[in-house]
């Protein structure tokens, strides 16, 4: 199974643009996203935007992940 992962768009350069996911920032292939601009979130897979995404739809997978994140945390022992 294969997981994309919505990334906002902070700056394009030809046919690449630069993306932030969690902070983090990455470069990805436009080239099949060319109509992409600044701003849109993209879905991101094996260094491809396969599709621009609804900014509410990408928060609230942003938000998930994010919850997921938490739940897999190891609890601190209490001792």
């Amino acid at each position: 199974m294969c997981v994309a992962v919505p990334s906002l768009i902070t700056a394009i350069d030809g046919s690449e643009a630069e993306v932030d996911v969690g902070g983090i920032s990455r470069k990805t292939s436009l080239m099949l996203t060319p109509e992409a601009k600044i701003g849109d979130y993209v879905l991101i897979h094996a260094g491809y935007a396969i599709s621009i995404v609804d900014r509410e739809e990408a928060e609230a997978t942003l938000e998930l992940f994010r919850e997921l994140a938490a739940d897999m945390e190891p609890e601190e022992s209490s001792s």
